[in-house]
């Protein structure tokens, strides 16, 4: 199957608690339930000041391109708790993971839960030969994250962006093909 489309083809994909699918303007009250609150946001972009601004992230950022880019809904609830994407580089076939998720559900594991979806998504079905995940080194829940889905750490970019007016050093993780099967066996 040609991997520009198993990734379009996947746009749903179905997880034990969770649902990853594609964002709506909709889902815009409950992201900008976490998108308003800096303890959630503190690592990964500027707090949103508005519903409208919520709004305007979803279609510019969400549904321009929304290829990769899931909600993270969750089933009993049906309520959109966080989102998470994936960016391929099909030449180099490599991908990086990136998320969000409301601290009401931080601690429960739905951010392994999807995560571990799309690394099957990247592995079993693009073919990838890696997947790789960043996260700002003051914050290392993510990282554990990172670990729990079997990722190595790898090093660390020293002050590879500027985030909220402040030049931050970069933690990189990555988890190899025969990594991901070899997991998947002990599991």
């Amino acid at each position: 199957m040609n991997n520009h489309f198993a990734l379009a083809s996947n746009r749903w994909i179905d997880c034990e608690r969770l649902v990853l699918r594609p964002i709506r303007l909709e889902d815009a009250e409950d992201m900008y339930e976490y998108a308003s609150d800096e303890e959630t946001v503190r690592y990964v972009f500027d707090k949103h000041q508005s519903l409208e601004h919520t709004k305007n992230s979803i279609a510019e950022y969400f549904m321009k391109a929304p290829i990769g880019k899931f909600a993270i809904e969750h089933k009993k609830l049906g309520k959109m708790i966080g989102t998470i994407d994936i960016r391929v580089f099909f030449e180099h076939k490599t991908a990086e993971i990136g998320y969000t998720l409301n601290k009401d559900f931080w601690g429960q594991g739905y951010m392994t839960e999807a995560a571990n979806a799309l690394l099957q998504l990247a592995f079993e079905m693009l073919e990838l030969e890696k997947v790789y995940a960043i996260h700002d080194v003051e914050n290392p829940a993510s990282g554990k994250v990172m670990l729990r889905l079997g990722m190595q750490k790898e090093g660390v970019l020293r002050r590879h962006r500027i985030h909220k007016g402040k030049s931050i050093d970069t933690a990189i993780y990555g988890i190899l093909r025969e990594e991901y099967f070899r997991n998947k066996e002990i599991y």
